[in-house]
């Protein structure tokens, strides 16, 4: 296997890391004005992803890092032609950070408020624009020759990313109901467990439909295999939601977005950014991709470190296993 493919491979595994661990996060700051009822709830509902949110995001710093080493002709011009909806997702994304780390510096009401509508907004605009950019990169965008972007901001809002947007929303809200569901006890538990049941149903429609739209604009047999799977994934964890098995359930909704994002890369694979005008102007796994000394180099650093960070995160997770209710919040 020519190393293009590897590294086009472990882009691939770095954004399904990503939206696994990352959708159950945005997933929970879109519920807490839901199922957190009171203060003492909300903080229930931020302390289960307290300990792992941070760490979740350095997949996509990862993902980032890794694409603009292996296919800086893709980072750039993904980069320069998504600027806008990109920096909106950064910008929800720090002020999300800032949220988690400010809203209990100051007791009061309007303040935690505040600090909670930023955590709900910060989690919601990443969850649209997140599906918004990778349905264009599928779809195509119109790219020149010399692969340089030439559309504008109208050019990503057409209905099939606007769909895309909406499907990733909805999948993360369940994959959120569901680790909360996980992660509680009591009330919170109960209520999330419904609304997973309830926003599985409405999300199975939604992928359905996307999957089924991408399948008429790029497809092989690997991809309709898969986007199979995903809607199957789906469903199942919906069912174990239902029964009360929140762990199956869990591994459904992550296998549901595994399933989904590699529909995507399968299907966009050779190519990694199709031109709408011009044939010269798509970009490929090879044309985009750095020298073989370089992804020769950077191979080897990922087989020695790799192993080494999905052990620390691994273990992260282990230590904070435990759920969590509102009797283990000081009621202050």
């Amino acid at each position: 296997m020519e190393l293009t493919t590897v590294w086009f491979l472990l882009v691939a595994v770095l954004f399904t890391g990503y939206f696994i661990l990352e959708g159950f996060d945005f997933g929970v700051g879109m519920l807490l004005p839901v199922l957190g009822r009171n203060d003492r709830e909300r903080r229930v509902l931020i302390n289960t992803i307290g300990p792992v949110w941070d760490g979740n995001e350095v997949w996509l710093i990862t993902a980032g890092g890794a694409m603009f080493a292996a296919f800086p002709e893709w980072y750039a011009t993904l980069f320069s032609g998504f600027y806008l909806p990109l920096l909106l997702i950064l910008l929800a994304l720090i002020a999300r950070g800032v949220a988690f780390e400010y809203r209990h510096k100051r007791p009061e009401a309007s303040w935690k408020r505040r600090w909670d509508t930023a955590i709900f907004i910060g989690s919601l605009l990443p969850a649209i624009l997140w599906g918004v950019a990778f349905a264009n990169i599928l779809r195509g965008v119109p790219l020149a020759a010399d692969h340089e972007y030439v559309g504008g901001l109208l050019n990503l809002l057409n209905p099939y990313a606007l769909l895309g947007g909406a499907t990733t929303a909805a999948l993360f809200l369940t994959h959120g109901a569901v680790f909360i569901a996980l992660k509680t006890v009591g009330d919170i538990r109960d209520r999330a467990r419904t609304l997973a049941v309830r926003l599985g149903i409405g999300t199975a429609v939604l992928a359905v439909a996307f999957l089924t739209w991408t399948l008429t604009i790029r497809s092989n047999t690997a991809a309709i295999v898969l986007a199979t799977g995903a809607a199957l994934a789906l469903l199942a964890g919906t069912a174990a939601a239902h029964t009360r098995r929140e762990g199956w359930a869990f591994t459904g909704t992550a296998v549901a977005i595994a399933l989904a994002v590699a529909t995507l890369f399968t299907a966009l694979f050779p190519n990694v950014m199709p031109s709408t005008l011009d044939p010269a102007g798509t970009l490929t796994a090879t044309n985009a991709a750095s020298t073989p000394y370089t992804l020769k180099i950077m191979t080897w650093v990922a087989v020695v470190f790799t192993p080494i960070v999905l052990a620390y995160q691994g273990w992260t997770y282990w230590v904070f296993r435990k759920r969590i209710g509102v009797a283990h919040i000081p009621n202050h």
